[in-house]
């Protein structure tokens, strides 16, 4: 499979008010192309394994489903906030492509 990348902007939240976990959320035409490419994910959670940009910030992770949301949500690290002078509520503009499973 070639990489799907996708370029959008959203909003960063946080898990629940007393958290720690900052997260923003793929937008769900996104979502449903890439359940389409990865289908029923055979890692935990159905995560799905992502290399993510936001500004000068790329590192890898995985994007969650959330079924409140229809999509899935993308956890941003407090040093990628700290490094891009991001906060609660900041929009940021995010380039993801979806891993090659066991990427």
């Amino acid at each position: 499979m070639s990489a799907a990348t996708y370029t959008f902007d959203a909003a960063l939240w946080w898990w629940k008010p007393d958290s720690s976990w900052v997260f923003l959320t793929v937008p769900p035409e996104h979502a449903d192309e890439i359940l389409e490419l990865t289908g029923d994910s055979p890692r935990g959670f159905g995560a799905v394994r992502v290399e993510v940009r936001i500004g000068a910030t790329t590192w890898r992770t995985s994007v969650f489903p959330d079924d409140k949301r229809g999509s899935y949500v993308l956890p941003v690290k407090k040093g990628v906030r700290a490094a891009e002078g991001l906060e609660v509520g900041s929009l940021a503009t995010v380039h993801l492509a979806v891993l090659p499973t066991g990427g």
